[in-house]
């Protein structure tokens, strides 16, 4: 299912630009993290955003940092283009280690409601200082993410 997302969201113009960043061990691909470009809702000021999803990483190789390694460099390279918010749907004692606290706390709605007890798993990372304002706005997402079926039911 991850490499059927992947491959679809690497074609969904809607999800451009999108950054793509793999990490190998000896020519072999271990893990993989996508982040595509997502908007807020209503556009109140330019904030270039984008979301994390996919991560992967292959069983053999987790617990040795390289998610993490892929999500640092992901942001430092969003960071460079100028890229303001990255969102992420996901554990979060996992990803507030990476710098990511919960979005709807902020005003940030997620693409689909998020029943109460994953509201923490919605969050957010500003990548430059002043970003967050507090101002309420729904993330809206390219239109293969946006599938009900990749958010919590």
């Amino acid at each position: 299912m991850v490499a059927t997302l992947v491959d679809d969201l690497l074609a969904d113009p809607t999800a451009l630009p999108y950054l793509s960043l793999v990490a190998t061990v000896r020519d072999r691909i271990v893990g993989h993290v996508l982040f595509t470009a997502v908007t807020l809702q209503p556009r109140t000021e330019h904030a270039p955003a984008s979301i994390l999803a996919p991560l992967a990483v292959h069983p053999d190789f987790q617990n040795r940092r390289i998610g993490g390694m892929l999500i640092a460099e992901g942001l430092n390279r969003l960071r460079e283009r100028g890229v303001r918010l990255v969102f992420v749907l996901g554990g979060p004692g996992y990803y507030q280690r990476h710098g990511f606290s919960p979005a709807g706390k902020l005003g940030y709605a997620a693409p689909h409601p998020i029943p109460p007890e994953y509201t923490d798993a919605w969050m957010v990372q500003a990548l430059s200082p002043g970003t967050v304002r507090h101002t309420p706005a729904r993330v809206q997402c390219a239109r293969t993410l946006a599938d009900p079926k990749h958010w919590l039911a």
